[in-house]
């Protein structure tokens, strides 16, 4: 028996060790009305994509476009994709993709995906991604997977297709042109609210990071090497609602706002996406009472992409 104990206690040891959750450091509030923001790194420099909406507080514009925002500086690239919503943004190679929906007279819930390329972040080149007649689409992440890439969009409509919404469905494409849209199987999940947002790939496996409805509403992650079956993390979830959020980590906020984010409902942390910039992982998130009064946050995690994934699941 005492052999039996000097061996089981150090495995018991490992065992706690590896089931710790990986900390995300939460820095806290940057800007308010402003929800969906990629932070990504473009030719050696570090910076936040942003959906500037219609009712941002300093938009003189008077319509939806999509920005990019120097992390360092804070100086903002010339607007784009006037009227286009919910955007994404994904960096291969010399060249920055956006994603977005919007047309045909609706914004949220359109049927068109749009797709945006540029080289300098200045001059645009667009097409339609995804042109789906009956499909209510939203949110979009893209990422690439070996010699594809794949886009993942969030969905109500059509019911058979989403069932309770919201709903991840999938495409697939070769050069970022043609896209094909994947079986109606590949979805994560029709049975519940699970509403998509950032999509990375990593190792033979896709990670969906989504809202889930629950006590609130909390970013949790999955797993999946088909898009069909999938493993929630034991670990979940990535991140909840807290006090942290209500820090502030923008320095151009407002007295006005400074007092919003202390009062401010706070039932919800969503809207998560993220990149690698010298080692450690930027985050962004969004935080508010899921009915429209929301906040755009940042958060750090010290180490690697590769890292923060895999820590989700110990093999």
């Amino acid at each position: 028996m005492p052999c039996i104990r000097w061996i089981l206690l150090p495995v018991l040891a490992l065992s706690a060790v590896s089931a710790e959750r990986p900390a995300i450091v939460k820095l806290g509030t940057i800007d308010v009305d402003l929800v969906e923001a990629t932070p990504v790194v473009f030719k050696g420099r570090l910076y936040r994509f942003e959906y500037v909406r219609q009712n941002y507080w300093a938009n003189q514009t008077g319509d939806d476009y999509f920005r990019f925002v120097d992390h360092r500086t804070g100086q903002a690239t010339p607007g784009f994709a006037k009227g286009r919503v919910l955007g994404s943004a994904f960096v291969d190679g010399d060249t920055m993709y956006v994603t977005g929906t919007g047309g045909r007279g609706r914004k949220w819930g359109a049927e068109l995906v749009w797709m945006f390329a540029s080289r300098d972040l200045k001059n645009w080149e667009e097409w339609v991604a995804l042109d789906l007649p009956g499909f209510s689409i939203f949110n979009t992440s893209l990422c690439k997977a070996g010699d594809r890439y794949v886009l993942m969009f969030e969905i109500d409509k059509p019911k058979e297709q989403a069932g309770v919404p919201f709903t991840a469905r999938f495409a697939t494409s070769r050069d970022l042109k043609r896209w094909d849209l994947t079986p109606s199987e590949n979805n994560y999940s029709k049975d519940r609210y699970t509403a998509p947002h950032c999509l990375r790939y990593l190792d033979g496996y896709f990670y969906n990071f989504y809202l889930e409805a629950h006590e609130g509403y909390e970013m949790r992650v999955v797993r999946s090497r088909d898009l069909i079956h999938w493993e929630s993390s034991p670990l979940n979830p990535v991140l909840r609602a807290s006090q942290d959020d209500r820090k502030i980590a923008g320095e151009k906020l407002s007295q006005a706002h400074r007092r919003r984010v202390a009062a401010a409902v706070n039932r919800n942390n969503s809207d998560i996406d993220f990149c690698e910039y010298k080692g450690r992982l930027i985050i962004n998130y969004s935080w508010g009472n899921q009915q429209g009064v929301e906040h755009l946050a940042e958060a750090v995690y010290e180490g690697t992409e590769r890292a923060f994934l895999k820590a989700w699941f110990h093999e």
